[in-house]
């Protein structure tokens, strides 16, 4: 595997401060949560066809009919992610519903461990743990505070396991097929899904006020180009499991803009299990055995 140009991990950076902005946006707006993931995707998918049609779309024929079927479920994968994730922030807060849907090491963890054959340190365990167990702190003040912040919760944390599958099958994928031609197929697969579930709902697609097609739009823009895109192309150099670390710092972010942007209070057991989370994140990126591992795997490709 060639060593790549950018370094990955600032990518990744890039990637989680853009996916930020993802639940104000959807906050913001009025429209069903599947007329917001439809749009959000179709608009990306429009954006991305011209270069697609320029550059990659030959390499279509070379895709194999296993590599077909795999991005299919992880587009539905994707699909299905934010329509439960878009659907928590109506009961719960930006800052619990991020935090929840961003704690993909608790599936990862498993997945890469019985499909990738990784392993992990008694270091990087521990450091899941700790975030896992920030995570409960938020959920159980959550559910003290009404039954229905805590029905939230639980919707963010299915868009997690559903985002942690489409990274584990992305992960396979990307190493056979290029980032421009996998993502652009995934996106199309998860707009074609979306498309018929507000079919099948019967959710109106339009008509909609203009600031909708701009938050519509700068979820397109931002989050998929700016953020899942980045997170694809990481996928050829880290581990499903370092991306979903790093993910977990989305809620940060997201917290802070709603704090200034909607005046969303921060309760104190969502600060708590969020420090805590934070603090396993340390743990597990400073994990020795991890840094060994990554800085012998650069000095090969090298």
């Amino acid at each position: 595997m060639a060593s790549p140009k950018i370094n990955p991990y600032f990518v990744l950076l890039i990637g989680v401060f853009s996916v930020s902005t993802s639940a104000i946006l959807v906050k913001v707006s009025s429209a069903d949560a599947g007329v917001i993931a439809f749009y959000r995707l179709l608009f990306t998918v429009l954006l991305m066809a011209p270069l697609f049609l320029w550059k990659n779309v030959g390499e279509l024929k070379d895709i194999s009919k296993k590599d077909w079927i795999l991005s299919f479920v992880s587009g539905t994968f994707l699909a299905f992610h934010f329509i439960l994730w878009f659907e928590s922030l109506n009961y719960t807060s930006v800052t619990s519903s991020t935090v929840l849907v961003t704690l993909q090491p608790l599936f990862a963890f498993a997945g890469t461990y019985f499909i990738f054959k990784e392993k992990f340190s008694a270091g990087a365990l521990t450091g899941g743990a700790v975030a896992v167990a920030g995570s409960i702190i938020i959920s159980w003040g959550d559910f003290k505070i009404s039954g229905q912040a805590f029905f939230g919760d639980m919707l963010a944390l299915l868009a997690c396991a559903l985002i942690t599958g489409y990274l584990l099958f992305g992960q396979t994928i990307r190493q056979r097929v290029s980032l421009m031609t996998y993502t652009f197929i995934v996106y199309l697969n998860s707009t074609m899904v979306l498309f018929f579930y507000v079919l099948i709902k019967d959710v109106p697609f339009g008509p909609y006020p203009i600031e909708e097609w701009v938050y519509f739009l700068l979820l397109a823009i931002i989050s998929n180009l700016l953020g899942h895109t980045l997170f694809n192309w990481s996928l050829k150099y880290v581990s499903t499991s370092v991306i979903s670390m790093a993910i977990l710092l989305e809620p940060v972010g997201a917290s802070w803009l709603a704090y200034w942007l909607l005046e969303e209070k921060i309760i104190q057991t969502q600060i708590v299990g969020g420090g805590v989370v934070l603090f396993g994140i340390m743990l597990f990126v400073a994990d020795p055995a991890r840094l060994k591992e990554h800085f012998q795997k650069r000095s090969a490709d090298s």
